[in-house]
């Protein structure tokens, strides 16, 4: 028996499919017995892990973690039950890992880790594990040498072709308890139609995990998933979390063809230049498919910014304008986000990007826009260089990443990077809780007109003065009213 483990993620919101459970587990099922526990949906998920080991006998738990609140549940988890289970083969896959498999090899809390796309290697994994045999030769593993102890890692593996793997096995799980309200409909879900994206942008972490690669499901077989969730769950909207769904244009237009009698909504992630290189006649496809919101990264609002970020050289803030534009034409809403404090003028950066935000938003108000703080990922390039140069170091061990720092950094809120002070850090609170205000989001379905009224009354004066500073009488009506945001709280 195979135990699969999705760590509680954000407690503010209804939890969303466990998709790289449900991954591996297309390629289990008929040949392992496992079970999936999604700890977003268990009071205390390490003692129902516990129970469950103990009734089946599980031999292996697999974990899926993603930094902050995932790493927090996962490290004091595989802990428990190691000591619960000392048998027990703990192995951990998914962004984390994939980047950190020394920390997370250092401790005796994890056997092996899967790194990258893993589905293949985790079943590879378990097969040799049921025999016996010695599976330090897999691809994509991490593990610790037999003879140092010290973290060792393959080369990554050939990430699989998502048309060619099985459907996921929803029967394996409760999708009612999935579905959500939200500004895109009553009953959404995500969904997962690719692998990757093709560009190498330098500070995002999708690049350590396939390198420039993209592999998509078939526009076909796409609106197949979807016309199943609307026939046997009465979906009505669907998020997808593909780093990059809009990469192929013809794809895309098929697909918003084939799902347009559907009458459902939908959410994707996009490059800018992408897409300002659609025609038209897919825009009003895709408008007239159900698309309502499409998310992009602006990152900066400095071109010299975005070309330190490397965002293959057709990235600017003129484009981000005219996409913002284009999308109010027909009626899609953009939401943007942004990466601020970039070294190695972090303060200019700051700067520019808030003036030019408001230059956006006045181009295109509807326009959502997400401000998070630049955080470094393991990889080359003049970012990461210019951060080490500041005193910048990960840290080595599990413990370590489990304080209240580094836990703020994997949420890309840090206030402790050494390049950005608090001068700094204070400015762009202060500016993102007027913006707030005076442009209140649409995906908040329960902040209905008067709210927004009032926050674009008390805010406006700030606003229109860019006197921004300690905005105290903001602080206390977003906390009376419950203001929410969708990178804190989703849709």
């Amino acid at each position: 028996m195979i135990v699969l483990y999705n760590p509680p993620s954000n407690p503010r919101r209804k939890p969303i499919l466990p998709m790289s459970l449900l991954a591996l587990g297309a390629l289990l099922e008929g040949e392992h017995p496992y079970r999936i526990v999604d700890g977003n949906l268990e009071a205390q998920p390490a003692e129902t892990l516990d129970r469950v080991i103990h009734e089946t006998g599980a031999s292996t738990l697999g974990i899926t973690v993603m930094p902050g609140p995932q790493l927090a549940d996962a490290v004091p988890t595989s802990r428990f039950l190691k000591q619960r289970h000392p048998d027990l083969t703990i192995v951990w896959g998914g962004y984390f890992p994939t980047q950190h498999y020394e920390a997370c090899l250092r401790g005796d809390e994890v056997d092996y880790v899967v790194r990258g796309h893993g589905e293949r290697t985790f079943k590879a994994l378990v097969d040799l594990l049921a025999r016996g045999e010695d599976p330090t030769i897999l691809p994509g593993l991490a593990y610790r040498d037999p003879a140092t102890g010290e973290p060792k890692t393959n080369p990554l593996a050939a990430i699989p072709h998502p048309d060619r793997l099985p459907d996921f096995p929803y029967h394996q799980l409760d999708l009612s308890r999935y579905l959500r309200h939200t500004f895109l409909g009553r009953r959404t879900i995500s969904h997962h139609s690719s692998y990757g994206c093709p560009f190498t942008c330098n500070f995002c972490a999708v690049v350590n995990m396939v390198n420039g690669r993209w592999l998509a499901q078939s526009a076909d077989r796409v609106a197949g998933v979807v016309r199943r969730f609307v026939e046997q769950w009465q979906v009505d909207a669907i998020e997808f979390y593909d780093n990059n769904f809009f990469v192929q244009e013809a794809r895309t237009a098929e697909f918003a063809e084939r799902i347009r009698s559907l009458n459902v909504s939908w959410w994707g992630e996009a490059r800018i230049d992408t897409l300002l290189r659609y025609s038209d006649r897919n825009w009003a496809l895709m408008r007239d498919g159900g698309l309502r919101m499409v998310f992009m990264g602006a990152e900066s609002g400095s071109n010299e910014t975005l070309r330190r970020m490397n965002k293959g050289g057709t990235a600017s803030t003129e484009k981000t304008l005219e996409i913002a534009a284009k999308m109010a034409r027909y009626e899609i809403i953009p939401e943007f986000s942004f990466v601020l404090g970039s070294p190695p003028d972090p303060e200019e950066d700051v700067r520019h990007t808030l003036e030019f935000v408001r230059r956006l938003k006045g181009v295109n108000p509807a326009a959502e826009v997400i401000f998070y703080l630049y955080t470094p990922v393991p990889l080359s390039g003049e970012l990461y260089e210019q951060a080490k140069a500041r005193g910048f170091v990960f840290p080595e061990t599990l413990d370590e990443w489990l304080s209240p720092t580094w836990n703020q950094f994997a949420q890309r809120r840090s206030g402790q990077l050494p390049w950005l002070d608090q001068k700094v850090r204070r400015s762009i609170r202060d500016f993102e809780r007027v913006l707030n205000a005076y442009y209140p989001t649409t995906t908040n379905p329960r902040l209905r007109g008067p709210w927004r009224w009032i926050l674009r009354a008390a805010s406006a004066w700030r606003y229109r003065s860019r006197i921004y500073r300690y905005p105290i009488e903001l602080r206390a009506i977003h906390r009376f009213i419950a203001y929410q945001r969708p990178e804190t709280a989703g849709f």
